[in-house]
């Protein structure tokens, strides 16, 4: 089971991670999860990616503010890059991930 403090070792330990917070209800996360999964590991190499379902685990939603599903944020180097929360796009996500990624593993 994922706590505050697992996530906060991988995200000391991971190069580049996205959270995506969802709930099973949801049927926007539902269809966005595959389409965004596949696309950034076609895309970046190395990424880990982690569902949060936010209705399991309530305080790690609250820890890294996250109040509106489906939410993406995007670490590069530990640090928060990019949050992005509701209306979104996967080639949007790609497109701003793609320079600073590619920058890190250069």
């Amino acid at each position: 089971m994922q706590t505050i403090q697992s996530l906060q070792d991988q995200l000391n330990s991971t190069p580049a991670l996205i959270l995506y917070f969802s709930a099973p209800e949801c049927n926007v996360c539902y269809a966005l999860k595959p389409k965004l999964f596949y696309a950034v590991m076609a895309h970046f190499d190395p990424f880990e990616i982690e569902t949060i379902d936010i209705e399991a685990t309530p305080d790690i939603a609250a820890h890294f503010g996250v109040f509106a599903i489906p939410t993406v944020l995007v670490f590069l180097q530990g640090k928060e890059f990019l949050r992005k929360s509701r209306h979104m796009s996967v080639d949007e996500i790609i497109e701003q991930i793609e320079r600073p990624h590619r920058l890190m593993c250069s």
